[in-house]
């Protein structure tokens, strides 16, 4: 049996039974016999979190034999779309039915249960995150029941589990409200960090989605905003030669080649960083809605990414530009800033708060934990809130203080999962031991 790790390889489990079930019936004869023996399960879906979260030791579900949109409601725009499905599938599909999905985050590799059970999200100032589109889900609970759950039926349920980390059972279909397919028009430009400081929070209320990346060592910020073009209108897309250019050999071999001749002479990360921020190049373009949320990241790293206050977020970015300077290791990689409005799920980063979301990052097997550690302290001081799937060291403790309804999920959490079947590690960590 192979081992299996996540994308980053930051986790690798090596279970003792792997079940690769094609229905939610069989889901369920999976959990019930789990359960029944004393067992532990986990489901898998793309491996893209870079915390244990998905890591089973007893059993696991391999979701990627349950996909595809199950059903469409055409007058509501309502699709229902088995768990397993990649949210490049869903896309794909979505856009052959003249439907979107409102916002989505960068990277599409995701299953759609994985991306919403740990809290996937994209950027604008006015938009939740994946989880705030579920209308409706269904899971597999412990005892093997299957349980819908909305804002109208088991409404506890379903403010939990539209975040629920796979704690409160394995979820088989999402209903998502969708909308007719729409196209953005694509700004992308070199800027100066000061100038994009200055100018960030009426940069985040004047565009539909706006987030830019620094690169430590450097002047600039790379800014993207993209915004909505009206019904009908006519795009411009990246030509296929540009568009292999830009993406594929600018941000991914290129890009790569110099992460790894920093890897290999740390001295010179910091001239090639100044480097990297001083060559960035503009560019504007229209597409389908998906087609420029996404883009192909080819280059591995490890990733901790907080959500914080949006008005503190100057703060934050002044302290790490202060601490990146004093690191014994240089840093490879751009920091990441988007935004999000408040929702009202229990766990999710963006509860009862507008949010500013900082992502830091190193390229794969460089040293990175004195500046995980030192992001962690300053986003603590401002209440930060870590993403489920990224890598954080908080636990229970800790988190509770940060999220006013934590004790109201643990409740929902143990009334579905008494016994910890779908617990692992990382779950008892960051929810705490069952009582």
């Amino acid at each position: 049996m192979s081992r299996w790790h996540n994308w980053a390889g930051t986790a690798s489990a090596d279970p003792q039974r792997i079940h690769t079930p094609r229905s939610a019936a069989e889901i369920a004869e999976v959990v019930t016999d789990v359960a029944v023996n004393g067992r532990r399960v986990r489901a898998w879906g793309s491996g893209h979190s870079f915390t244990p979260i998905a890591v089973a030791d007893s059993d696991a579900i391999d979701l990627r034999g349950w996909t595809g949109i199950a059903s469409v409601d055409a007058e509501t725009r309502r699709v229902t779309v088995r768990s397993g499905t990649t949210l490049r599938q869903l896309n794909a599909e979505l856009d052959r039915l003249g439907l979107a999905m409102t916002n989505l985050g960068d990277i599409d590799a995701q299953t759609i249960a994985g991306a919403v059970s740990t809290g996937t999200h994209g950027t604008g100032a006015r938009l939740g995150g994946l989880a705030t589109q579920i209308v409706q889900l269904e899971l597999v609970l412990a005892d093997g029941s299957v349980v819908t759950c909305s804002a109208d039926r088991q409404p506890d349920l379903f403010t939990a589990a539209r975040v629920g980390l796979g704690a409160l059972g394995v979820i088989t279909n999402v209903t998502l409200q969708c909308e007719p397919a729409f196209a953005l028009a694509a700004q992308e430009r070199p800027e100066p960090l000061e100038q994009v400081l200055e100018g960030f929070d009426t940069f985040a209320a004047e565009n539909d989605h706006f987030e830019f990346y620094w690169f430590p060592y450097g002047k600039n910020a790379l800014v993207k905003r993209n915004n909505r073009l009206p019904a009908g209108s006519a795009t411009q897309p990246l030509g296929r030669a540009r568009e292999f250019f830009d993406y594929d050999i600018v941000e991914n071999v290129a890009f790569g080649t110099l992460c790894r001749i920093g890897r290999a002479v740390p001295r010179l990360v910091q001239p090639l960083g100044r480097f990297a921020s001083a060559v960035l190049s503009a560019r504007e373009y229209s597409d389908t809605s998906h087609r420029v949320f996404v883009t192909h990241r080819g280059v591995r790293f490890v990733e901790s990414e907080y959500a914080v206050p949006r008005e503190s977020v100057h703060e934050v970015l002044r302290e790490l530009r202060a601490l990146v300077p004093r690191l014994e290791n240089p840093v490879a990689f751009p920091v990441e800033v988007r935004v999000a409005a408040a929702d009202d799920i229990w766990l999710s980063t963006a509860q009862g708060r507008d949010s500013a979301y900082i992502a830091i990052h190193q390229f794969v097997g460089m040293p990175y934990r004195e500046y995980f550690a030192g992001f962690e302290s300053i986003v603590a001081a401002v209440g930060g809130r870590p993403h489920w799937g990224k890598m954080h060291s908080l636990d229970a403790t800790a988190l509770r203080e940060r999220y006013p309804h934590f004790d109201d999920f643990v409740e929902v959490a143990r009334r579905c999962d008494p016994a910890g079947v779908f617990r692992n590690s990382y779950v008892d960590r960051v929810l705490g031991p069952l009582p």
